[in-house]
């Protein structure tokens, strides 16, 4: 095995690489479809991984992060338009999932009212804005359930059978 990286600010290719105790070419050997090289080049920044790279690496790994990593940091669409969502507890991500909905209670008359008519004016901007904060909290919190989710089912801590088997009920 290779000697340990020293380096500061890892991005999560390489320390979700590293927490599975992996070198680079035992990494390339799980994941069948990226060479060694490749793997270091990713890793130190030096190129951007493809997309389709990044879904190998998040199925190999069982990290579906990394997905969201991706188009958070390395995709300009997705820098845009995806926040980074942070790996949390379950009881943390239901917390602030109360929290926001209990919030959100409280605002909506307001909003209510604000939006009745179809416009915003100048007295109501800055209600909205705070609304529109408060619901992309809850976006930014669903999400994270999602992706705890996908890590849970990746990494077999819930039964995959099962929970597809509920999912697909119609």
């Amino acid at each position: 095995m290779g000697r340990a990286s020293v380096k500061e600010n890892k991005n999560l290719y390489q320390t979700t690489r590293e927490e599975l105790g992996l070198s680079r070419e035992k990494a390339s050997e799980q994941l069948q479809a990226i060479l060694p090289d490749r793997i270091e080049k990713i890793e130190n920044e030096r190129s951007l991984p493809h997309p389709e790279e990044v879904l190998i690496m998040a199925q190999g790994y069982k990290a579906p992060q990394l997905c969201n990593y991706y188009c958070a940091k390395d995709c300009p669409i997705g820098q845009q338009y995806v926040p980074e969502i942070k790996s949390r507890e379950l009881s943390q991500i239901t917390l602030e999932m109360l929290a926001s909905l209990n919030s959100m209670n409280r605002k909506q008359e307001r909003l209510i009212e604000i939006t009745a008519d179809g416009e915003i004016s100048e007295d109501e901007i800055e209600d909205f804005v705070k609304i529109q904060e408060e619901l992309e909290r809850i976006s930014i919190t669903v999400e994270a359930l999602q992706l705890w989710s996908e890590r849970m089912l990746a990494t077999g801590a819930i039964n995959v059978d099962k929970y597809n088997e509920i999912k697909n009920r119609k």
